[in-house]
């Protein structure tokens, strides 16, 4: 069971020049991350997510991070920053601000406006703050530095938070895509220099500490979606995240390779990549896309449908199509692509909607029978790698279940981090670092 933070007393009180992280979610489950920075009178909180509810939680829409801690400490709160866009890192800033809305948020360029879009269905007005990579902030006590790095999202970021405590570098989620669609890659330059300088605490992405190697480039799926498409007798229904930018580049490429017109399904789906197209993030060719409405105006062999509802999620278009509850009807002959991975705990649900889609004739196309993925989280490969890039002097593992937390654990003790400098720690564990140590208080 994860530990939650009401399961451990409050923390002693703060010591002078110490710098206090305490993880409020995403810590021994993948979502909800939320991590609390104090340092003297001044918090900094990194992303707010969200945790879909499994199917044991009938009646559950989201999942917080548990904000107990911060009740009475909301005016010591000076700032919310947000690594990237996905709902599992940002999803829960509407309801942070409904109980702090003085709050300022850092984000990146699409960060801000698609969190700009949310909040506005919230009608929730905010103090939004770009930044871009190379940027420094002084916020508070906290001298922040924006670091580029690439992930399943563009203008994802990595952090290095400088304060009277020593340096502390968060990586967010984080990959090594060597060649990237939109030519940002991880900033190993930037790393280097602050491994040099000196890092007293790294926050380091788990989710791919199990596995072995390197994560294959993005640029590796497209080949493969316009293969299946080009043999798709009848329509071709592809499932992502709603963020996934440049996985629906590949599909609109693709679709354009094959004569096909594009139209986005799912409320999420159709906002995100208006954001993105208007950004500049997502190139979509005149008259290739075609609204939904008007997709029977069209050969089934001249259409390809966008949309949500990979993990299986119970409201999310792929699903109703799965349970004859859309309008959109699944034929014989169609093929649906789920061009997304399997988050843990959601196994059930997505095998109940292959199973659905089966069942109406579809020909389903999934991570386990193609190569219509790639992870957006560092393998063990490239973790090894930043490890004797950045020589952290103390490790704390971030975003994933108890097995990759050790996972990572075990990866920067190989490269040379003192065990006793690792800590594995649990939503709600104070870490304390102090003279360069970080200890669970």
């Amino acid at each position: 069971m994860t530990l939650t933070s009401h399961e451990f007393p409050l923390p002693n009180k703060l010591a002078p020049e110490t710098l206090r992280v305490i993880p409020l979610g995403g810590i021994g489950e993948i979502g909800r991350n939320m991590t609390v920075m104090q340092y003297n009178q001044d918090i900094v909180i990194v992303d707010v997510g969200v945790l879909f509810p499994e199917e044991n939680q009938p009646g559950v829409d989201l999942i917080l991070p548990d904000f107990e801690y911060l009740r009475d400490k909301w005016q010591k709160v000076k700032a919310i920053i947000l690594t990237h866009a996905h709902e599992d890192h940002m999803g829960g800033v509407p309801y942070l601000l409904r109980e702090a809305p003085h709050v300022p948020i850092y984000g990146s360029k699409l960060t801000l406006a698609l969190l700009a879009e949310k909040l506005k269905e919230h009608r929730i007005k905010s103090d939004l703050r770009m930044v871009k990579e190379g940027d420094v902030e002084k916020i508070g006590e906290f001298s922040v530095e924006f670091i580029a790095v690439n992930h399943s999202i563009p203008d994802a970021l990595a952090l290095s938070m400088k304060t009277g405590a020593g340096t502390l570098i968060h990586t967010g989620d984080f990959k090594m895509d060597q060649l990237p669609l939109d030519g940002r890659i991880t900033d190993l330059n930037t790393f280097a220099r602050l491994g040099d300088e000196g890092v007293d605490l790294a926050l380091v992405d788990s989710t791919n500490a199990e596995v072995p190697g390197f994560v294959p480039q993005e640029k590796d799926i497209a080949p493969v979606i316009e293969s299946i498409m080009s043999r798709a007798p009848r329509r071709v229904i592809v499932a992502s995240f709603a963020s996934h930018i440049h996985r629906v580049q590949q599909i609109i490429d693709a679709a354009k390779q094959n004569k096909r017109k594009v139209a986005f399904v799912g409320r999420s789906m159709v906002r995100n990549m208006g954001v993105a197209r208007d950004l500049g993030y997502l190139t979509i060719p005149p008259n290739a896309t075609i609204n939904i409405d008007d997709i029977e105006n069209y050969a089934d062999n001249e259409v390809v449908l966008i949309t949500t509802g990979s993990q299986g999620e119970p409201m999310a278009a792929l699903s109703r199509m799965a349970g004859l509850d859309h309008k959109i009807r699944i034929g014989d002959g169609d093929t649906v692509i789920l061009a997304s991975s399997l988050i843990p705990g959601n196994e059930n649900s997505v095998n109940r909607v292959i199973n659905g889609l089966t069942k109406q004739g579809a020909n389903v196309v999934h991570s386990g029978n193609a190569k219509v993925h790639v992870s957006g989280h560092a393998a063990s490969g490239e973790l090894l790698y930043f490890y004797n890039l950045l020589k952290p002097r103390n490790v704390m593992p971030v975003h994933g279940e108890p097995r990759h937390l050790r996972a990572n654990a075990a990866l920067a003790i190989k490269t040379g981090v003192k065990k006793e400098n690792v800590v594995i720690t649990a939503d709600g564990m104070v870490v304390d670092l102090h003279n360069r140590k970080a200890k669970i208080v």
